[in-house]
């Protein structure tokens, strides 16, 4: 046997492989980062265990510096590094927030106090942290409109309710910018522009930790729950990681605590949460490849675009459906359609001499070999409607690559969404095929 072509030596490939991978290029020499790491050391956090790096498939994050054992905490970050509505109160915009009718939200406090200190420039004592954040955001509400219309059905309108709140946010604030106008000497309108403010929202909104806050009489009744942690929001999300991160009352830091170990020169991972991947688009701006929670939603008129259209008792099963909360989170996933789907379309498929065993459906009894093989099949049709749907926006997605080069970034995102639910549906369609089978 020639050397190399052992099994042995297939089996290290494959672990260099994986190894190359995950392994990311420092980037802790980066001015940036060097004017960081002496930022945060004023305020008393030095990192023992993690390095910025810039990792293939997640670009930014953080790697580990040696191996991490399981239930280590891996960072903990001191309270005078986190940015709060505390952090807003006790700076020179303290007093405008305390006097303002009505009384501003936490969030709008947190995004005057970044548009401000990001203006202010290297005047800014948290110049340092403003200079690692991203300049530019990828959520659907700074997505273009013809990109936006390149998105799942259901995810489209949660982009277009996106960006109404964004500018209703803008608008109903601008009176409350105004009052700041004897702190700067160029005109608040130039400022706190909507561009700014969408920057400071996108900014909170990603990547904000939750960290509960006392009452303060000065805010809105809205929960005052977002910190910025400098560093810390470094950390990229994997749906395969288990993290603990929550504020030390006894130490006063912010602790993230890992429940997996993480070999040396590894990027290290925290959980944003068991989100899908449209979840994941909205809220932060990217789709995670291999999202074991991804999932392809299908919305009420699919439910009944294959079904005739002569069922008398149509609206009446449709009344049943959302009375027990069977119209929404209907999905394909992984592993193929959900029950709630299925169960969802043979209600829908009973003919009118089983209408009255409806109960037995929602409870997960099988009424008869027709109702389950019919239900399967209008399963299938939806599945390759979306299949062909899915297909045709790719295409156009290439297309429009080819022709306009500026929106590629945006583009790509819509493509690896897409992708990513092709391959549920390809799985789900093979799935169905084969339920379909037993009936035959």
């Amino acid at each position: 046997m020639k050397k190399g072509r052992g099994r042995t030596s297939r089996i290290r490939r494959r672990k260099l492989f994986r190894s190359s991978e995950s392994r990311g290029v420092n980037e802790s020499y980066k001015p940036e980062f060097i004017e960081l790491k002496r930022w945060l050391k004023n305020r008393k956090f030095e990192d023992p265990n993690l390095i910025p790096a810039r990792f293939p498939g997640t670009g930014r994050g953080l790697m580990s510096k040696t191996s991490l054992r399981e239930g280590q905490v891996i960072i903990s970050l001191p309270e005078s590094c986190l940015l709060t509505t505390d952090t807003v109160m006790r700076s020179y915009l303290g007093a405008y927030v305390a006097k303002w009718q009505p009384h501003p939200s936490p969030l709008l406090a947190l995004c005057t106090f970044l548009v401000a200190e990001k203006h202010a420039g290297t005047r800014s004592p948290w110049k340092p942290y403003l200079e690692i954040l991203p300049k530019a955001y990828t959520c659907p509400v700074c997505l273009e409109p013809e990109v936006v219309n390149l998105l799942p059905k259901p995810l489209k309108a949660r982009a277009r309710e996106q960006r109404t709140h964004v500018q209703q946010f803008f608008t109903s604030s601008r009176d409350f910018f105004s009052s700041l106008q004897p702190l700067f000497s160029e005109a608040v309108e130039n400022i706190f522009s909507y561009s700014a403010l969408l920057w400071a929202w996108c900014t909170v909104n990603t990547r904000a930790v939750y960290m509960k806050l006392g009452r303060r009489q000065c805010f809105s009744a809205e929960p005052d729950t977002c910190a910025l942690a400098p560093y810390l929001d470094l950390l990229n999300h994997s749906p395969y990681v288990q993290v603990k991160a929550a504020f030390n009352e006894e130490t006063r830091c912010y602790e993230i605590r890992t429940a997996s170990s993480c070999r040396q020169h590894e990027e290290v991972f925290i959980c944003y949460g068991p989100h899908d991947n449209q979840r994941l688009l909205l809220e932060y701006g990217f789709v995670s490849p291999r999202n074991p929670h991804a999932c392809v939603y299908v919305s009420e008129d699919m439910l009944v675009k294959y079904l005739p259209s002569t069922d008398k008792q149509m609206n009446k099963k449709i009344s049943i459906l959302k009375d027990h909360g069977f119209i929404e989170n209907l999905i394909f996933g992984w592993d193929g359609p959900s029950w709630r789907l299925l169960t969802a379309l043979k209600l829908l498929c009973l003919e009118a001499s089983e209408f009255t065993c409806w109960k037995k459906v929602l409870l997960g009894e099988i009424i008869s070999d027709t109702n389950e093989k019919t239900s399967l099949d209008i399963a299938q049709k939806i599945c390759h409607y979306f299949i062909e749907e899915t297909n045709a926006v790719l295409q156009k997605v290439s297309h429009i690559k080819d022709k306009d080069v500026a929106l590629v970034n945006q583009l790509t995102l819509v493509e690896t969404l897409r992708t990513e639910e092709l391959k549920i549906l390809q799985a789900s369609a093979e799935l169905l095929h084969n339920l379909q089978t037993a009936f035959t």
